[in-house]
């Protein structure tokens, strides 16, 4: 297989809709082995919209290349109650990836 699937968490806010499903925000994702880029993600945000807005702010970004500009996008860009959770998801999501490739 040229892929891992990878999920990274977060906790949502309190008085969040996906707060009342879900304590934690995660963002799955599908990465390619050899170049760490974005195949395909997902993550359990309420609305159909939020979850494609994140699915298109990580798809195709290569982890090799780090998480600055991925958090600082969503920093500034996503303006919801579950920016910071986001913000901490990619970053667990991350530090996930990086020991999958310490132990690779």
């Amino acid at each position: 297989m040229k892929t891992v699937f990878i999920a990274g968490y977060a906790r949502l806010p309190a008085g969040m809709a996906a707060q009342n499903v879900y304590d934690t925000l995660t963002i799955t994702a599908e990465i390619d082995k050899k170049y760490g880029v974005i195949v395909s993600t997902s993550c359990t945000l309420a609305t159909k919209h939020g979850r494609e807005y994140v699915e298109s702010l990580l798809r195709g970004h290569s982890l090799q290349d780090g998480i600055d500009d991925l958090v600082e996008h969503a920093k500034i860009h996503y303006l919801g109650k579950a920016g910071n959770a986001i913000q901490s998801a990619i970053k667990d999501l991350y530090m996930q990836y990086q020991q999958f490739k310490g132990n690779a």
